[in-house]
């Protein structure tokens, strides 16, 4: 049993919580709790850390099964409660976290196999609740990949990854270094690309979505650069009454890829 913070692995989940630079040098990152744990691929799962709690209420939290239906037993330490609070990133830990391998994808595999691929790329996103809310709400939208700029907050951080209530390890991302890149790239596979942009001729439900498509969300504050507005196939108005000036850049997302959606799938 682990029964103190000095101890190597500990400090190695606090790092990992606490730092992104220390998540991106290991290719680690951390997850906490029954339901996110129970989500992990176990070819992902490095290890496991449960209090003598959690192991007499779940044992079986700690094993997995093979395609074959054998059991396969997680690497999992014992640590004490005191270790656990020290190590968790939540207020009431539940007993369990795990550290898991991070994985990343391209938009080659994003794409591949879907005749009309739904693409979300994103901009210097910097609020880990509204990345974390848009991927939950790509996955349910049925959206192929999210694209990030490389200065979009970090996906593992601890809170993003809570927020995502699994979809990080169920829907396919990637950061790039260059969005024109990725720009270019959605050309050459055919996928026409809408920016949200107050110089759209239609409102957002007015255009075809049924062919591969990719919608651009930017900063909460200052929205899509120029620049990379500019790289859009088509503008589209979201309609506000009232006097708002803008949406939350996670509700503008799920507007827009869920009327997608409703073409593709809900009409």
């Amino acid at each position: 049993m682990i029964s103190s913070t000095s101890n190597g692995q500990v400090k190695q989940v606090i790092a990992l919580q606490a730092k992104a630079k220390a998540r991106r040098e290991q290719g680690l990152f951390v997850v906490e709790g029954l339901r996110l744990t129970g989500e992990v691929p176990a070819e992902r799962l490095e290890r496991l850390y449960v209090t003598e709690e959690f192991l007499d209420e779940h044992g079986a939290a700690v094993k997995r099964l093979r395609e074959d239906g054998t059991e396969l037993a997680i690497p999992h330490e014992i640590v004490t409660e005191q270790v656990l609070r020290a190590m968790s990133d939540t207020q009431t830990p539940q007993g369990i976290l795990g550290v898991v391998r991070q994985q990343e994808y391209s938009i080659e595999e994003m794409c591949r196999g879907k005749e009309a691929p739904l693409l979300l790329i994103l901009e210097n996103i910097q609020d880990p609740g509204n990345l974390g809310t848009m991927m939950r709400t790509a996955e349910a939208a049925g959206v192929d990949g999210v694209i990030m700029s490389r200065d979009t907050v970090d996906i593992y951080n601890p809170k993003v990854v809570r927020s995502t209530m699994g979809a990080i390890f169920r829907l396919p991302f990637a950061y790039v270094d260059s969005l024109d890149q990725v720009m270019d790239r959605c050309k050459e596979l055919g996928i026409t690309t809408y920016a949200a942009h107050l110089g759209g001729k239609n409102n957002y439900d007015k255009e075809d979505y049924h062919g591969g498509s990719a919608f651009l969300i930017g900063n909460e504050g200052n929205g899509l650069t120029d620049h990379l507005a500019d790289q859009a196939d088509v503008f589209v108005k979201i309609p506000m009454a009232g006097k708002a000036e803008s949406l939350n850049a996670a509700v503008a997302a799920a507007v827009l890829v869920y009327e997608a959606a409703r073409q593709r799938n809900f009409a």
